[in-house]
């Protein structure tokens, strides 16, 4: 066998959720032993992404690569079925990273430490799985069970509303999938073969009529998990009372399977379809980034008010998505990746910060960034990240979105200038409510009760290293932007 040839992504696939098996025999010690044990496998399976990708991956062929596809069901044309591209191989990149970073974030953790690495581990593998399989009946499987160790996290680790919000998360995204498992099973049956073969499916002739309906379920089980507004209330609620472990694997990597299945299936396989529901999503778009501004600014629960920072960033992935051009895509699947790493440094940082304060209320902070000069110092940076200053990946990514929609064909002037001018508003709420965020937290009059507290005490070497590890790719990016795009451009520029 040569290397080529290696099944890499089954066992990058495999590998953790193997290894969490044997979490049940370690020794019990205060959950040490879980603790060394899940980072290491988090390590050896992000160092086999990054083996894979340095040494098999190439750059510019835009097809699927890694490609592995074993027979399970002949019959109907169903196979264990994985491959990567540009669109794929930076998220599964993005993955193994953040993943990796939120064991470390874990490490407080002593309630039930075996159950809650088992679960981050098969959490791992199914997150992968996600991005790679090729086939559309194993991408639901797949997108169903990532869905059970997220409940678990949040129904068992979470705060005191964890039941609530566990609960409304696993309607929303079951009631979700209920979509892709409808309108994958439409498109298997339809013409004169049955087959789930995702790149055979792009090549059936399916009717203007038919396709439009495969789009709207897609389109509603994609949009609970990107999300988008209406169906974005459980991001609030679940954010609210996740831990901040599960607040990195939320914000990171989560909500991007919302994006890459929107541009996979809808804009890759119903290529007609999106045509005439692009409009619709530069619309929503624009809700996204102006509703969720305007809430997040009114927020006075720290969680909740980037809970709804999320929402408002993911509304130029769908700009992006449907501007039809390879600069609106390219910065659409930037915009993911840049808010994957911003919006985990600041979920960690709200978890760092709520381990301190004890209080998540706005109103109850102030003062704190004069006691803790590093977490003065992260918290700076990442809001910076996050409301796009030039020179980090965020502003890179919005830039690109922004004119990629201004010079696309498919919309009219008076369209896009009004879209753009919306989207600015959006732009502008941004640094506001960060900024206002930041004083509340850091500056003004301490709060007596929390300085007299004696944990108040600044950020730990591991915690720095964490926001250090997430720093350096929002700064690469921002200041050398084909570090990333290199990997998926070859790929972008056919959808």
């Amino acid at each position: 066998m040569t290397m080529t040839d290696f099944p890499w992504l089954t066992i990058i696939i495999l590998f953790p959720i193997a290894a969490s098996l044997l979490l049940p025999f370690l020794p019990e010690k205060n959950g040490t032993w879980e603790r060394w044990y899940s980072l290491i496998i988090g390590l050896i399976d992000f160092a086999l992404i990054v083996y894979a990708f340095v040494t098999q991956y190439d750059l510019s062929n835009p097809e699927l690569q890694l490609v592995e596809k074993y027979s399970w069901v002949p019959q109907m044309d169903l196979n264990w079925s994985v491959g990567v591209d540009g669109l794929s191989m930076p998220l599964v990149l993005l993955t193994g990273f953040i993943t990796t970073l939120a064991m470390l974030a874990a490490w407080p953790v002593t309630f039930k430490p075996k159950l809650f690495y088992f679960l981050m581990l098969a959490m791992y593998g199914g997150q992968i799985a996600v991005f790679a399989v090729q086939d559309m009946l194993l991408f639901f499987l797949v997108w169903e069970l990532e869905l059970i160790p997220v409940y678990m996290l949040l129904s068992i680790w979470g705060g005191k509303k964890r039941l609530y919000a566990a609960t409304k998360f696993i309607l929303y995204t079951a009631g979700g999938s209920l979509f892709i498992l409808l309108a994958a099973l439409a498109m298997a049956f339809y013409g004169d073969t049955v087959t789930f073969d995702m790149r055979s499916l792009a090549l059936k002739d399916y009717p203007l009529n038919f396709e439009l309906l495969l789009y709207a379920g897609f389109l509603i089980a994609y949009g609970v998990k990107l999300p988008i507004f209406p169906l974005h209330t459980w991001l609030p609620d679940a954010h609210g009372e996740a831990t901040a472990p599960v607040h990195m694997l939320l914000a990171g990597i989560l909500l991007k399977m919302g994006g890459y299945a929107l541009i996979r299936m809808n804009a890759g396989i119903l290529p007609d379809a999106h045509a005439v529901f692009a409009p619709a999503l530069v619309i929503l778009g624009i809700v996204n980034i102006v509703y969720a501004a305007l809430t997040s600014f009114a927020q006075r629960n720290l969680k909740r008010k980037i809970a709804y920072s999320s929402i408002s960033h993911m509304g130029f992935v769908l700009i992006g998505i449907a501007s039809f051009t390879d600069l609106g895509m390219s910065g659409a699947v930037m915009q993911m990746i840049s808010h994957g790493l911003i919006g985990a440094s600041l979920f960690f940082l709200v978890g760092a910060t709520y381990d301190r304060t004890h209080t998540l209320m706005l109103d109850e902070m102030g003062g704190v960034g004069k006691r803790m000069g590093k977490m003065f110092a992260m918290w700076t940076t990442c809001s910076m990240a996050s409301l796009a200053l030039p020179g980090m990946s965020g502003f890179v990514a919005e830039v690109m979105v922004f004119v990629g929609f201004a010079t696309s064909d498919a919309y009219g002037s008076f369209f896009k200038v009004l879209v753009i001018v919306l989207a600015a508003i959006g732009v502008i709420l941004t640094p506001v409510y960060l900024l206002s965020m930041l004083r509340e937290i850091l500056y003004g009059p301490e709060n007596k009760e929390l300085v007299a507290h004696e944990a108040l005490i600044d950020a730990e070497p591991r915690e720095v290293f964490i926001i250090a590890c997430l720093l350096v790719p929002i700064i690469g990016i921002g200041l050398y932007p084909k570090i990333v795009t290199q990997i998926y451009d070859a790929t972008t520029v056919q959808l």
